[in-house]
């Protein structure tokens, strides 16, 4: 079974948000290269991360926060 944290002090909620899973995001990679990821602002204005790769760029969205790491939600960067 799952546990999530608890409130450990006043004010807090005990709810884990996007900016919270930081260290998590160092560990993602690419789905297709296999490569880092890195967040930067796509050309819509929407938050994406970007592959590594000097051979195959790719872009993906993070949609309310989760990013989508689908081969298929992959956009190729120029």
């Amino acid at each position: 079974m799952t546990s999530f944290p608890t409130p450990s002090e006043p004010g807090e909620t005990g709810v884990v948000t996007p900016d919270d899973l930081g260290w998590v995001r160092d560990h993602l990679r690419c789905p297709v290269t296999g490569t880092r990821l890195r967040e930067r602002t796509g050309p819509d204005g929407e938050p994406e991360l970007v592959n590594d790769s000097d051979e195959r760029p790719l872009a993906y969205p993070i949609s309310d926060g989760v990013p989508v790491l689908l081969p298929s939600a992959g956009r190729p960067v120029e």
